[in-house]
């Protein structure tokens, strides 16, 4: 009896724990389960406030649950609760700063997955880079978003720059944070600057090369020639140098950029907050509007959905962009030896190219650049008017005008096609048949280009020489302008024997033929009995065609200030050759030429 009790017993209570737990409200405890975790997470917003939040509702508990996730989220906690309505308007800051930061952010996730395939040594390299482009699954995705990103984040920077100096933002308690805005600017063009090195490939190198070539004009020379060793790691750039560059880039800019960064960001968003407009602070204003404008804009949720919203923006606009037209140039391995026609510089120190075709390299390369870096970093307290308006400051509105025209027309200085006198065939052939990088012949599909009709008999492949230009009458006189071997190109619109219209080989050998044509200082050949501009395709060998290009020209002789043709006399006067007067000016024959093979499985063909 007692067991059968004891039994009875145990049976209501496990049936009242089944009363129990099927009475009791698992929803609401694994509702409450759910909330914890997500409040952990989010600091402190539940997921009815992530809701309201998503929804732009106000919020569901108090006190203000978005205001406790500033004072518990590390990163929530960088930033002001609030900002005054005035200071977000899009037209006062165009969120350049926020742009620059997110740009940071995206060379800094791109720069570390490119990283885990590349060494800085010189032997690999420019084979590690050939390897993200082609067997690293989205590799070349990675690396165009890092050149783009490279490039934004230096315009943005500038503009930033530029807004906080027109605005006068810098004025007052904002002094130090414009220094440091100055600071940035410099880490940002170093580090760019520091990346240009890494490819290892002609563009790269020859840069560089230039680039801290300027250190060595330093004064004085003793320290220039130290900190041009200590950059390149030797007399030449070599391995030193590479993991030089490689260590600012990735390392110590970086880091150092860090640091600055988080100095900056809190004096403007902590200290002093986001400068309102001028028209606000100094403007007559209707009181109305004027306390909509100092009216509190809550960072959670208004400014956090925006800046959400620029992030998918601007990243769906980049892979846009790389997606379609644009892709970080890569040229041949770098060489020593082979110095390219028009070494240029990045566009954003083009500037200092151009100021270096107006005098001397120590003062136009390394004095006046740090005197005007000197003046920018001080501009707050050179600047003593206290107004912000820019009617109140005409001076400093119109010497920050001049200033960027100025840039404008040195930047425009620094490209290679100013102030530098090339060969005239030299440079019709170097668009074509670059010596650094593919060029439009290299990219032409294969099919396209024709090298004539084979005999499979007697062993030889096609080949077809296309006279581009040529003196005049020399058509009538050739005696196999109808074979099929040879091929005068005609204008447009006017049919060319053996090439479609829509061929694209034979866009690139109009397009030759009106360089070659309007090219003021090509004079045609003495000898009439040659082409003046011609393009021989050669198929040697399956799968392998060579296009060679000549043009064959006078060169103009010299005159003299009042026009008088002026040629070398062969005499000798002490050793030298000298010039004398001649009532006709001899013409030097000459003849240049290049070369360059298509290959039908090309990385660059199509």
């Amino acid at each position: 009896m007692l067991g059968s009790g004891s039994l009875r017993d145990k049976r209501e209570t496990m049936n009242k724990e089944i009363q129990r737990l099927k009475a009791f409200d698992w929803r609401g405890y694994f509702g409450m389960v759910l909330d914890g975790v997500v409040r952990g997470i989010m600091a402190g917003l539940s997921a009815k406030e992530l809701r309201a939040i998503l929804r732009g509702d106000p919020p569901t508990e108090r006190p203000n649950p978005r205001y406790k996730a500033m004072v518990k989220s590390f990163t929530l906690h960088l930033r002001p609760k609030y900002y005054q309505r005035a200071s977000t308007w899009f037209t006062h800051t165009w969120r350049l700063g926020w742009f620059s930061v997110f740009f940071f952010v995206v060379e800094t996730l791109t720069g570390i997955v490119l990283m885990v395939f590349y060494a800085p040594t010189p032997e690999r390299a420019y084979g590690d880079m050939l390897t993200i482009l082609s067997n690293v699954p989205f590799g070349q995705f990675m690396r165009d978003l890092h050149r783009l990103g490279a490039e934004g984040m230096v315009a943005v920077v500038v503009l930033h720059m530029v807004r906080v100096y027109f605005t006068a933002s810098y004025k007052g308690e904002r002094s130090f944070t414009w220094f440091t805005g100055m600071v940035l600017l410099l880490f940002t063009l170093v580090l760019s600057f520091s990346g240009y090195l890494l490819p290892w490939d002609q563009l790269a190198y020859w840069a560089v090369t230039i680039g801290t070539s300027m250190a060595e004009a330093a004064p004085p020379p003793a320290m220039g020639k130290a900190v041009n060793i200590l950059l390149r790691g030797g007399v030449d750039i070599w391995a030193g140098g590479l993991l030089r560059f490689y260590l600012l880039h990735v390392f110590l800019l970086p880091l150092l950029a860090i640091i600055v960064i988080s100095i900056h960001y809190y004096k403007v968003a902590r200290e002093h907050s986001i400068s309102l407009p001028a028209a606000v602070e100094e403007g007559e204003m209707e009181p109305e509007a004027k306390r909509h404008a100092v009216e509190r804009i809550d960072l959670i949720p208004d400014l956090v959905i925006h800046e959400i919203m620029l992030a998918s923006l601007a990243s769906l606009l980049m892979v846009l962009a790389v997606a379609t037209f644009y892709h970080a140039p890569m040229e041949a391995h770098a060489d020593p030896q082979v110095t390219p026609l028009h070494t240029e510089a990045p566009w954003y120190f083009l500037w200092l190219q151009g100021l270096l075709k107006l005098g001397d390299k120590t003062l136009m390369g390394v004095v006046l650049p740090t005197v005007i870096f000197g003046v920018l970093f001080v501009v707050p307290w050179l600047d003593q008017n206290p107004h912000r308006m820019a009617r109140k400051r005409p001076g400093a509105i119109i010497i920050g005008i001049i200033s960027v025209i100025l840039m404008i027309i040195l930047t425009y200085m620094g490209t290679p096609g100013f102030g530098i006198e090339t060969p005239p065939a030299q440079d019709i052939l170097s668009h074509l048949v670059p010596a650094t990088s593919p060029g439009p012949v290299k990219e032409l599909p294969w099919d396209e280009v024709e090298a004539g009709p084979l005999d499979e008999a007697k062993g030889v492949h096609g080949k077809r020489t296309y006279f581009v230009s040529y003196p005049p009458d020399w058509e009538k006189q050739a005696s196999y302008q109808n074979t099929e071997e040879f091929v005068f190109i005609k204008p447009e619109g006017q049919e060319t024997k053996g090439l479609e219209a829509d061929n694209e080989f034979l866009e690139i050998l109009r397009h030759f033929k009106a360089e070659v044509e309007n090219s003021p200082k090509l004079m045609p050949p003495v000898d009439d009995s040659a082409p003046l501009a011609k393009v021989t395709v050669e198929e040697t060998q399956p799968g392998l065609k060579w296009a060679h290009f000549s043009i064959t020209w006078d060169e103009m002789a010299v005159n003299d200030k009042d026009g008088t043709p002026l040629v070398f006399d062969s005499g000798d006067f002490k050793g030298q050759t000298k010039l004398k007067r001649e009532t006709k000016a001899i013409p030097a024959p000459d003849v240049q030429e290049a070369k360059i093979g298509l290959h039908r499985d090309s990385f660059y063909g199509r």
